[in-house]
């Protein structure tokens, strides 16, 4: 829940003492002020309102909703002396739902406007009169997406390329949930399934701890990498890494080994499935690609012994010194390899690593028809460090809660009929909430 507290934003300006201002912070207050001039004219009273937390998150969500501007203090007096008719105006679900994202549009509203505020100013408002804060309200931290949905996770691979096709989507999915999974993605699930079973024999292990999940990640890349050594091919290997501060993980569809004895460079592939049997469109493939340069960037810096383990124990809250169950080092043991600790598992992970070469900078894409898997084409591309540097950091300043999200530009605006999130966009101006189709 919120704490009440009153907001000083309609007083900080003017130079009126309200002394009501320790009044319940549940209801609204008001002071007046009349001023005489020397000549004895009276100055109008002008009201000063104090909101309360609550009122004020109210005020904030129907800003965000409608796109209105943040600087029009005339806005926000209407939208506040309105909010009650406001709040029980909305439908139980829309109430829970937009209680749920109260407290993320406010926490959103205090980051710094970099687009209005230029370098004016480089402190959020919360750094504003620290002297004269209490403790409480000094030490509060503003939380990230990335600080308060993928917390102890690190972010995915998917994380990343989901931004880089819609931030404002995937705000939506951090607010109201992922959409339902549709029909063509779990066909490309299944056929990715098919795809690893052919190479991979699956066995299921159950799971204790997180030190256990931990370790049969680390024990399938040492299955698979071995794999690859040997046979000149694995599918779906678990990758990990470390960059821009920030932990990353992910899994590659395919790892092949060149067939040449010249070329050691193993290949990464990843393959898309097509409903329609045609190739996708520019913004489709850029987002493939951005996929799978990831895992190069991952994969390169495992190879190069470039994992920082004792960051990884802190930061995901792991007891190397734990001893694994039964089942696990039962498995480990069958697979060649015996481990007892979860620090076992990283020693035999680093060793493995560092026997691997590094990654191919031609990249592979691949596109099958979903009816009856058949090659619709081929992407083959090389890897561009500085391009993927530039899109990770972009995705970054979204999880990391340095700006607000961006929407899809206008010029991709078609992947608008694709979404789920449509009709509650504000990009969207249909009265009935849907895009049009084009031709």
């Amino acid at each position: 829940p919120l704490c009440p507290r009153q907001s000083q934003r309609s007083v900080e300006n003017s130079s009126v003492e309200s002394p009501k201002m320790a009044e319940s912070p549940n209801h609204s207050s008001y002071s007046t002020t009349t001023t005489t001039t020397t000549n004895n004219q009276t100055v109008p009273r002008i009201p000063v309102e104090i909101v309360s937390e609550e009122e004020m998150a109210l005020i904030e969500a129907a800003l965000a909703a409608t796109r209105s501007s943040l600087s029009s203090s005339s806005a926000i007096s209407s939208v506040s002396s309105s909010s009650t008719s406001l709040f029980s105006s909305l439908s139980p679900t829309q109430f829970q739902r937009n209680a749920r994202s109260i407290h993320s549009i406010t926490l959103l509203s205090k980051r710094k406007l970099s687009k209005c505020t230029g370098n004016s100013s480089a402190r959020d408002i919360e750094d504003l009169g620290v002297g004269s804060r209490s403790p409480q309200k000094r030490n509060r931290v503003i939380q990230s997406w990335l600080h308060r949905f993928r917390r102890k996770r690190g972010l995915s691979v998917t994380d990343i390329t989901a931004t880089e096709w819609c931030e404002k989507q995937m705000e939506f999915i951090l607010r109201l949930g992922r959409p339902e999974t549709t029909k063509a993605m779990k066909a490309g699930s299944s056929r990715h399934a098919v795809l690893e079973e052919e190479i991979v024999k699956r066995v299921k292990v159950r799971i204790e701890t997180n030190e256990d999940a931990w370790a049969l990640k680390f024990m399938n890349f040492i299955v698979g990498a071995n794999q690859l050594l040997f046979d000149g091919l694995t599918r779906e290997l678990p990758l990990i890494g470390f960059t821009e501060g920030v932990w990353l993980v992910g899994v590659v569809d395919e790892i092949r080994m060149p067939v040449t004895e010249t070329d050691r460079n193993p290949t990464l592939v990843d393959t898309k499935t097509r409903v329609q049997a045609t190739l996708p469109a520019e913004p489709q493939r850029r987002n493939g690609r951005l996929q799978l340069m990831c895992y190069k960037y991952m994969w390169d810096n495992l190879v190069a012994d470039n994992f920082p383990f004792r960051q990884f124990f802190d930061f995901f809250s792991l007891n190397p010194h734990y001893i694994l169950s039964k089942e696990i080092r039962e498995n480990t043991a069958n697979s060649g390899f015996t481990g007892k600790s979860l620090d076992d598992l990283v020693r035999y992970f680093r060793n493995t690593c560092c026997m691997l070469p590094p990654a191919d900078d031609q990249l592979l894409l691949r596109y099958e028809l979903q009816e009856d898997h058949s090659l619709l084409g081929e992407d083959l591309f090389a890897y561009d460090y500085d391009w993927l540097k530039g899109q990770i950091q972009c995705s970054l300043e979204f999880w990391l809660g340095e700006r607000e999200a961006n929407f899809t530009p206008e010029e991709e605006r078609w992947k608008c009929r694709f979404c789920q999130f449509a009709s509650v966009c504000p990009t969207n101006t249909n009265p009935d909430g849907t895009y049009t189709k084009l031709d």
